[in-house]
């Protein structure tokens, strides 16, 4: 059994580090290969995985690069392991896209999406980031790339899901459109396409937010954050609002300069992450730290009392802090 060396900032609050227990790693970033890392998580203690794991070929420099054709098998091991310690009712966001090799479009996303339903996975949803300022540039058979995927996957048809933590304004237009209504207006219309679709506008009077698309129109990290492929802090916060409640564990395998980490930390969330290299480890601790002090929700309360898995207060059916920095050796024994 493999079991991470670890180098705390806050000893005095950690159990024993041979200890297999959800204590051990709460509020902590631990540098190590991801697949080592995983295997010495309890099963079922996180809540909600977010996570953008390196591109095939892409980022060569960061991570050493995983060929197209090798990805899918490369992650599935990965991806078996989310499985067994994601809860239940919990979530797994990957932010992921594929890139263009010969001239097309490789498919290795779509045939880990399939491998990943083999494995037990459900593939629920997909969201899509929208990127406002997505990266100049022309190519001869293609526009700019404006949009990444999302993929949601989760281990059972109900899951935790708080769609009012997401909800929109409205916006200006309801104060003309809804001023007066038509006949039409007031009962359920149709499709004219007999799609079985339908609305009733009457039914937005009064109301002031609305549910978002699965469409999430974010701008790209633009202060790169020492890193070759960081996201905006705005979209894990997403996923987390929208799959978590306050206390819950968010758990990042490739956390990099730690955007996850510090996300789940602003909206009162405990965190894990993994990253293997060691400057973004040391990147990652370094962000979190400011708000260490300002995390309702640290080791020291969690060990106190005895780990019990909370209930939900909405399953959502698919059918209808203290700051501590973990480092583990790449080897097993």
């Amino acid at each position: 059994m493999f079991f991470p060396r670890t180098f705390c900032t806050s000893e005095s609050l950690l159990p024993a580090a041979e200890e297999k227990s959800v204590f051990s790693y709460l509020n902590c970033v631990l540098q190590g290969d991801a697949l080592h890392v995983l295997q010495t998580l309890p099963d079922n203690v996180v809540d909600l995985i977010v996570t953008s794991p390196p591109y095939a070929d892409q980022h060569a420099a960061t991570y050493g690069g995983v060929k197209p054709d090798e990805y899918a098998d490369w992650f599935l091991p990965i991806a078996d392991q989310l499985l067994r310690v994601l809860k239940p009712e919990g979530s797994l966001i990957l932010n992921i896209k594929e890139r263009v090799v010969n001239g097309e479009r490789h498919t290795y996303v779509l045939e880990l999406i399939i491998k990943m339903r083999q494995q037990g996975w459900l593939w629920t949803e997909e969201y899509v980031w929208h990127k406002r300022n997505c990266y100049p540039g022309k190519w001869p058979n293609r526009f700019r790339d404006a949009w990444e995927r999302c993929l949601h996957f989760t281990k059972q048809r109900k899951f935790a899901m708080y769609q009012e933590a997401v909800m929109v304004p409205m916006g200006d237009w309801k104060n003309s459109r809804l001023a007066k209504l038509s006949e039409t207006d007031q009962k359920r219309d149709n499709s004219r396409v007999l799609s079985g679709f339908g609305k009733n506008i009457s039914n937005w009077v009064g109301r002031e937010m609305a549910f978002p698309t699965n469409v999430v129109h974010l701008a790209t990290e633009c202060g790169n954050r020492s890193h070759s492929a960081a996201f905006p802090i705005e979209l894990p916060s997403w996923f987390i609002k929208l799959f978590t409640q306050p206390g819950d564990l968010v758990l990042d395998p490739f956390l990099g300069s730690g955007t996850t980490a510090v996300a789940a930390q602003a909206l009162d969330r405990r965190y894990v992450g993994i990253e293997i290299n060691p400057e973004y480890v040391a990147l990652a601790q370094e962000r979190l730290r400011p708000r260490a002090s300002a995390n309702l929700f640290t080791v020291k309360e969690k060990a106190k009392r005895s780990y019990k898995r909370r209930k939900p207060r909405h399953l959502h059916s698919s059918q209808s802090m203290s700051t501590t920095t973990l480092t583990t050796s790449t080897s097993t024994v």
